[in-house]
């Protein structure tokens, strides 16, 4: 009977680029309405949404596709197998959002930050201002390895809950 489990890759795979692939359609979706530099609590809880709801289908389908039993262990495997490459997914769009579709993309990121540094802190002088936002384009790389451990931190917590609730076990006999 232990050949005819489904693998954890597969469904990782599967689900996690339909994940990313949807992702990205919400992605070209805020572009299209000039509002891919919203950085709003709406948008980002819709991001996590997608991503949750991705994780949670794939462990259902997992579940259903081994005969209706789900082992927690499954249920982590899935989940940051499904987050992990749904953002690997995602950061392909950004970098070619970033440097094909919009070119100018990071410099106009960089210009509404500075913006919004200024109002939120008016001590600081232009030069102050200018001087972090070097300081942040010499780190930006650093955004990636985040973003891809936030996305699986996100899969493994999705995945704990979706396992508890929908475990059940092969009986040993």
């Amino acid at each position: 009977m232990e050949e005819n489990q489904p693998k954890t890759g597969k469904f990782a795979l599967n689900y996690g680029i339909l994940t990313g692939l949807i992702g990205i359609i919400f992605a070209i979706m805020l572009f299209a309405m000039d509002m891919h530099y919203e950085q709003g609590a709406a948008i980002q809880i819709t991001q996590t949404l997608i991503l949750a709801a991705g994780i949670i289908f794939a462990i259902v389908q997992f579940k259903k596709a081994g005969g209706g039993f789900l082992t927690i262990s499954e249920s982590l495997k899935v989940g940051a197998g499904v987050a992990l490459i749904a953002a690997i997914v995602g950061l392909l769009y950004f970098f070619l959002l970033s440097n094909v579709i919009e070119p100018g993309y990071m410099d106009k990121v960089y210009e509404i930050g500075k913006i919004k540094a200024m109002a939120d802190n008016p001590s600081l002088t232009e030069e102050q201002i200018d001087q972090g936002i070097e300081m942040n384009k010499s780190f930006a790389w650093i955004m990636y390895p985040v973003l891809i451990i936030m996305n699986v931190i996100v899969g493994l917590i999705t995945g704990l809950i979706t396992g508890l609730i929908l475990k059940k076990e092969d009986t040993a006999y």
